[in-house]
């Protein structure tokens, strides 16, 4: 299903656009560029999960890229539709996605899919995953040095990431972690790293350079309520590899326990901690 969601503030409202018409002009920068930005999320009982976080995230990478779209109203309309159309028998991978628009010029694109939930995200919230570690190429502090690279930024151009699963896949893997050239962690493609040690739950900051997860923030809200302190530190494979458990969150998957990393099989033993139960909770599926 597609929502079409108008820009500026005096557009019309979303109206759903028939799945199987042509929606992108051939040259829309989103198809021939990669240039736009966009969210997914979790569509549970009918209803958008955590939308006030993606709104917020999406606003901020298109403000990195230079991009106005949809005002935040507009775009909670066009959700709201979305999640009224595809009902709330199953749950929905709902995605907002935002263009710089024709190559030629022109307005903006702004629109809203939903989705089954793939069976690849059903496993691996009840079997756990096995990821590889791949480096990334750029330093922890990448980032900060060279904003044109749109590093916290949630863009359009994931060649790179696709490839890396791919790369994953092929080797016998269900997803990969990113390390820096200095072997900091970094990040999944498509997830945050979290590990549990010594009763509470340790994330890699957003100053390495990474996309700053909405699955984590709405953690940690439940978490802290629950008396379990969340930190962000800098952290090394070694980390990963002693921890208590180690998960990679994401809006769709949302808790993934990572079984094996590489050729090492990590403790399976319980952490004390219900992390899948606690981002449940967080994005109302309990």
């Amino acid at each position: 299903m597609v929502v079409l969601v108008a820009g500026g503030p005096e557009g019309p409202r979303p109206r759903v656009h028939p799945a199987g018409e042509p929606l992108l002009l051939a040259d829309d920068l989103a198809a021939v560029r990669g240039d736009g930005c966009f969210e997914t999320l979790l569509v549970v009982g009918g209803r958008p999960a955590k939308p006030e976080r993606h709104l917020a995230r999406l606003a901020r990478s298109a403000s990195a890229l230079g991009l106005r779209g949809p005002t935040a109203d507009q775009w909670e309309a066009g959700m709201a539709l979305a999640a009224r159309e595809w009902g709330p028998e199953s749950e929905g991978m709902l995605r907002l996605v935002l263009s710089r628009g024709p190559e030629r010029g022109g307005p903006e694109t702004a629109y809203i899919t939903v989705a089954p939930v793939g069976p690849h995200a059903v496993r691996a919230r009840a079997q756990g995953i096995a990821v590889t570690v791949l480096g990334r190429g750029f330093p922890a502090d990448f980032a900060a040095s060279a904003p044109w690279m749109l590093l916290g930024a949630k863009t359009l151009s994931y060649a790179a990431n696709m490839a890396a699963l791919r790369h994953a896949a092929a080797n016998g893997f269900d997803d990969v972690v990113y390390l820096s050239s200095e072997a900091e962690v970094l990040e999944g493609p498509r997830s945050t790293v979290v590990i549990a040690r010594s009763g509470g739950l340790v994330s890699p900051p957003a100053e390495v350079g990474i996309l700053e997860g909405t699955t984590l923030g709405a953690l940690a809200e439940v978490a802290r309520r629950d008396g379990v302190p969340v930190h962000r530190e800098r952290l090394l494979l070694s980390d990963l590899l002693t921890a208590d458990a180690v998960w990679l969150l994401s809006s769709v998957t949302l808790a993934a326990r990572v079984r094996r990393i590489d050729d090492v099989t990590l403790d399976g033993a319980d952490p004390g901690i219900d992390v899948a139960g606690m981002v449940d909770r967080a994005v109302g599926r309990a």
